[in-house]
């Protein structure tokens, strides 16, 4: 699964975010402080064995980076749940998405989700609405992507202003008033 041939020029972010029955993941470009949406989506598992359907986030993932050569990656963290299975199948199902990323010797960083919300909405409790509509405006898309890839686009986008928050945003050229971007 290693990537050959990486175009050169601005940096290209894959974000993740893992999950078991649905790792969303999206891709953007970074120039300055130009973003510039790539691709984003959905890999979907159906109930069945385990093993199976960590592979299919392994190979899913690894057809999108042999397909968009991201030159680094952004994973969202897993968060402790009340219940301590689904923090595990969380968990592994996160270790085959970094293992996808791995395996093509791409860099992986890992941010809270509390962190990716600060950068892209402005503060850690925003709602999913807002994350998305954040994420739509920062990358011009025509609609608004569904919450898993929403999601993974949120973690690159942070990942590509180091997880600064609207801060970073400011020192970047946008203007920001009131915690929303102008």
């Amino acid at each position: 699964m290693n990537v050959a041939a990486k175009p050169s020029g601005p940096r290209r972010i894959l974000g993740i975010d893992p999950g078991l029955r649905i790792t969303g993941f999206g891709v953007i470009t970074c120039s300055g402080n130009q973003l510039r949406y790539v691709a984003s989506g959905c890999i979907r598992n159906k109930d069945g064995e385990l093993s199976d359907r960590l592979k299919l986030i392994l190979l899913d993932l690894g057809q999108v980076i042999t397909t968009h050569y991201p030159t680094e990656v952004a994973v969202e963290r897993v968060f402790v749940n009340i219940n301590p299975q689904s923090t595990l199948l969380l968990g592994q199902a996160r270790g085959a998405a970094i293992s996808a990323a791995v395996l093509a010797d791409l860099p992986v960083t890992e941010y809270t989700a509390l962190q990716v919300k600060q950068a892209v909405v402005g503060h850690g409790k925003a709602a999913k609405e807002q994350v998305q509509e954040m994420v739509r405006r920062l990358l011009a898309l025509p609609t608004t992507p569904s919450a898993d890839a929403s999601d993974a686009l949120a973690c690159a986008i942070c990942h590509a202003h180091g997880g600064e928050g609207l801060g970073g945003l400011r020192r970047r050229g946008y203007r920001v008033r009131r915690g929303r971007i102008l």
